[in-house]
């Protein structure tokens, strides 16, 4: 597996433009060709979404199809290109055990 995770810093109010537009999001990523996952965090001065794909190929696009629709929905966001980091995933499904 690969992950992409784009770092919006100063944009806390776009992941709340991006849940108005939820459906729309989930359905142009999870369209992304190995696609596993999604996430939208919304942190108290950065918005950021991680995308976790079977590959770099699929990572790759969802950077670039992301980036595409924002500027075709929402220019007015003004947001600054996200500071981007990806990679494989070395470690996953690591939790807390339930007690009983």
């Amino acid at each position: 597996m690969y992950a992409s995770i784009r770092h919006y810093p100063g944009a806390a109010g776009l992941a709340d433009r991006l849940v108005a537009h939820e459906e729309e999001v989930r359905a142009l990523i999870s369209s992304v060709p190995g696609y596993h996952a999604y996430y939208l965090v919304r942190g108290d001065d950065a918005t950021t979404s991680i995308t976790i794909c079977s590959d770099r190929a699929g990572t790759d696009e969802s950077n670039r199809i992301a980036a595409a629709w924002l500027r075709e929905n929402m220019p007015d966001a003004a947001v600054a290109t996200p500071q981007v980091t990806a990679g494989d995933v070395v470690m996953h499904g690591v939790g807390v055990a339930a007690t009983t």
